[in-house]
């Protein structure tokens, strides 16, 4: 059945649409300040069971018996391992094997991905302003990686790592679509903490299995790239609190209110404000200024975001 037209960008829906991807690029930064010290699956594992111990006391009654979500428990197995398991696990592995550069450049394609699972899974019409919001939005996210010059965008390799990323675009696109079908109780739909507590529960069954299953990857072939053990430290325990709370709990918040307010195709777009933020970010803690070209790739992603929610 085609999806719903989605409702025109209004200020509060902006605000939710660029919550995540500012707070998603935070968790970029941090993911790879964290790859030295715990390898990723498992670092999505703990990130996660975390989070789930912050929502507990707010929506622990989700979890009771008579709550309706074991009637509809394929739904949230699905939702979770998606979005809890397979895409932050995906992500990690990409920023343990290929470079932050490249991670983010695959992440850009992420509105073409929800185009596309929109038109071939939810009969979702495809429209020319959002191909040249597409390409608007994808060229500031070029601007952004190549610093405004040419030579270094035809610099720019992909490497058979960039495949993880890859496959975590079109994953969490999957998610993104599944939002808009509210086949759950209304008593955990209208609940922000029960609904993502139900996700977080059962995504971590399937994150428990995938981090066994790194374990025993790592007793019997250990890659060269990936420590074989954690080593604790309060930096670690920081950046896990860190992304338990905002890219977990926060950013899963505002972006399932933003994609139900705008539609999955339109919030798609926002998402390439990540490396832009991202770039930021790492000019603040490099202590360099923001450049022209930033100014430039901010002006084309949000020209993008314009014309594909353009009535």
């Amino acid at each position: 059945m085609p999806a719903s037209r989605p409702a025109a960008l209004t200020p509060s829906t902006i605000a939710l649409l660029t919550l995540p991807p500012l707070l998603w690029a935070g968790n970029a930064i941090v993911g790879r300040l964290a790859a030295a010290w715990i390898p990723p699956i498992t670092f999505n594992f703990l990130r996660w069971v975390l989070a789930a111990a912050l929502l507990l006391p707010l929506a622990g009654w989700v979890l009771r018996p008579r709550s309706g979500l074991w009637h509809c428990w394929r739904r949230f197995l699905l939702l979770g391992s998606l979005a809890v398991a397979g895409y932050n696990m995906l992500q990690y592995l990409a920023l343990h094997t290929s470079t932050p550069l490249n991670v983010t450049l695959v992440a850009s394609s992420m509105p073409v991905w929800m185009m596309l699972v929109g038109r071939i899974f939810f009969g979702a019409a495809v429209q020319r302003r959002q191909l040249l919001g597409a390409a608007l939005s994808l060229g500031g996210v070029l601007v952004v990686l190549s610093h405004g010059r040419l030579d270094h965008l035809l610099a720019l390799r992909l490497v058979p790592g960039d495949a993880w990323m890859l496959a975590a675009a079109l994953t969490w696109s999957c998610y993104s679509w599944l939002l808009t079908r509210q086949d759950e109780p209304a008593a955990i739909r209208q609940d922000w903490a029960a609904f993502l507590l139900a996700q977080s529960v059962f995504g971590l069954l399937t994150a428990a299995a995938l981090t066994a299953g790194e374990w025993t990857w790592l007793t019997l072939a250990p890659p060269p790239h990936m420590p074989t053990s954690i080593q604790w430290s309060w930096s670690l325990g920081a950046v896990l609190l860190f992304v338990a709370v905002g890219p977990s709990i926060l950013a899963y918040r505002a972006w399932g209110a933003g994609v139900q307010r705008a539609g999955p195709t339109v919030a798609g777009f926002f998402t390439n404000l990540t490396p832009l933020f991202a770039a930021l970010m790492s000019t603040v803690l490099l202590g360099e200024p923001p450049r022209p070209f930033h100014a430039a790739a901010f002006a084309l992603i949000v020209a993008g975001i314009l014309v594909s929610s353009r009535r």
